[in-house]
């Protein structure tokens, strides 16, 4: 890889800035000042240093976005707050987009990533991967609910694939309960609780896989996930 194009994929600045940078002997290639833009190095051995500070070649990166209400799940919106536009300034060359949408007034977990073939995979049929939400709605839920979403329900446009329903508790004006599916269309709980007669109020994402939100970030904050939790996420997936 040439040295210009490691730096610009570190965040080091534009490819113009990295090669005045190098010119001007501000970057040391494995103990060498006299390095140019087309100098080859080897992103996972080289030793490179900026103003004296090493620099780690990094390709992809994955985030975690606890998603607030009213922002879209796009790169771009003309008219409203995207999920893009909580990215720090130090990850913004990596040009992430979400994995999968949440609609605009669902909360909660929300990837943000660079790695096209990890996307791809997370929202594939095939490999049948969970997302579990959080779901408020007016109205007493009942066993014949769960059963009613263990069967799958035809949406008039698709058929919901069996999806399972938690109930944590229930009252005459307002149910909780935890929804685990396998798919992501458009409306899709909220379709699925209006056909039973249920208006959802209120939405979270708490989970994709086997990874949980993080319930230490609040809404509009976003983090670099671990290695344990990438694992978590990319669980069965390869």
């Amino acid at each position: 890889m040439r040295l210009d194009k490691f730096l610009a994929d570190c965040g080091a600045g534009t490819r113009s800035e990295i090669k005045k940078l190098i010119r001007s002997g501000a970057v040391r290639v494995d103990g060498l000042s006299k390095v140019m833009p087309d100098t080859k190095v080897n992103e996972e051995t080289s030793k490179v240093y900026l103003n004296g500070v090493p620099v780690s070649y990094k390709k992809f990166v994955y985030l975690m976005l606890n998603k607030p209400d009213g922002c879209v799940c796009a790169t771009y919106d003309k008219n409203k707050a995207v999920v893009t536009d909580f990215v720090p300034p130090q990850y913004k060359h990596f040009d992430v987009f979400p994995v999968g949408r949440l609609d605009i007034d669902t909360v909660g977990l929300c990837i943000l990533t660079n790695d096209g073939d990890l996307a791809h995979r997370l929202l594939s049929p095939s490999k049948h991967i969970s997302k579990v939400y959080s779901a408020e709605v007016r109205g007493s839920l009942s066993d014949s609910d769960i059963k009613a979403f263990e069967g799958g329900m035809d949406l008039g446009d698709f058929v919901a694939k069996p999806a399972k329903l938690k109930i944590i508790s229930s009252s005459d004006d307002k149910s909780v309960a935890e929804v685990t599916i396998c798919e992501g269309k458009f409306h899709q709980i909220k379709r699925m609780f209006l056909k039973l007669g249920y208006e959802v109020t209120y939405l979270k994402r708490i989970a994709m896989n086997r990874l949980m939100l993080d319930e230490s970030l609040a809404e509009g904050d976003i983090k670099e996930l671990t290695t344990d939790e990438l694992e978590l996420l990319t669980y069965g997936t390869k």
